[in-house]
């Protein structure tokens, strides 16, 4: 059996926005597995905004196999636990293949209607972000009104889709384009969405909900958090989930109307989604009902060939993606 693998390893750090001359494609040959692990095929790959802060200093080491979400297949085993034909989720991402333990992989079941990418997009981190989001940090309740940052990404869309199953009253959206906005309203469910390149999102979010928000999804930071200080209603809360406003840039100063917070007596939290996984099976039993139904659909934007992933991370830095960017590098067969 060939063990040859390919994988991109980080070789410098990037200044401002991230290039392909950051990264360096490597070939190898794995040695047989020990005993203890299992020789796993990657199938399909995640590309998240988080790499990007994980590019830089004290994060990713340069010149060594990069992290990430990724389901594989084993096609080689010396451990009982993980036989030959299993499909796994794993963190050993941008490459073509790995050498894992048990405790490295979680098996994934075969759900009957749902596609394998699923568990990377919906069913992965993408949706369990959402999930946490609006039921444990924002508690959303029904007839609830939201406003979703950057809401045609991977976690934005999915949230929009959860908070409509939760039973949220308006459901509002911003996005980096005008083809994204109909997305967004003809297709995904939103009740009012914007482009935030039209204008200052206060205003843009105060004429979608002139009545007002009750909560806020934040994948953006900077001035879509700004705005959206000022649109909330007394008491109203915020689940900040990320800030690609900042990732390849300078942070942006505080809002400047921060002390709506106090004034609007507001609640805002951020949260990580690893110290959530114990939501998963929840996220599980709430969700594949709605797709098999059809109720909920996982958007995903799916680039195949592993000479593409760089191309897959970039493109979805610069917004090339609807919903979860994925990176196809194997075929089920």
């Amino acid at each position: 059996m060939s063990r040859q693998y390919q994988a991109v390893h980080q070789v410098s750090r990037p200044t401002g926005r991230a290039v392909a001359e950051n990264f360096a494609f490597v070939e190898g040959e794995f040695p047989p597995p020990a005993a203890g692990t299992a020789l796993v095929e990657n199938v399909y790959l995640s590309v998240d905004p988080y790499m990007r802060e994980a590019m830089d200093e004290g994060h990713w080491e340069l010149n060594a196999p990069l992290e990430g979400r990724a389901i594989g297949r084993v096609i080689e085993s010396r451990t009982p636990e993980l036989a030959v034909g299993d499909l796994v989720f794993h963190r050993h991402a941008w490459r073509t293949h790995a050498v894992l333990t048990p405790s490295e992989a979680r098996l994934l079941p075969a759900i009957d209607g749902v596609p394998l990418s699923t568990h990377l997009s919906l069913l992965g981190g993408t949706g369990l972000s959402a999930y946490v989001g609006l039921t444990r940090v924002l508690r959303l309740q029904p007839g609830e009104s939201i406003f979703i940052s950057a809401a045609a990404g991977g976690v934005g869309s999915a949230a929009g889709q959860f908070a409509r199953l939760l039973g949220a009253g308006r459901i509002i959206g911003s996005a980096g384009s005008a083809a994204k906005v109909a997305h967004l309203t003809e297709r995904a469910g939103f009740d009012a969405a914007f482009d935030y390149h039209d204008g200052p999102v206060a205003e843009l979010l105060g004429a979608a909900a002139p009545e007002g928000i009750d909560t806020f999804l934040d994948n953006v930071g900077g001035d879509h958090l700004e705005g959206a200080l000022e649109v909330l209603r007394d008491h109203g809360r915020i689940a900040w989930c990320g800030a690609i406003a900042q990732y390849s840039t300078e942070p942006p100063p505080a809002p400047r109307n921060l002390y709506n917070v106090v004034h609007k007596a507001l609640r805002m939290e951020g949260f990580l989604v690893r110290q959530h996984l114990d939501a998963q099976q929840e996220l599980t039993d709430f969700l594949v009902p709605h797709l098999r139904a059809g109720r909920v659909r996982a958007d995903e934007t799916v680039v195949a060939g592993f000479e593409n992933v760089v191309g897959a991370f970039l493109g979805m830095l610069d917004g090339a993606n609807i919903g979860k960017m994925l990176v196809q590098v194997a075929d089920l067969g």
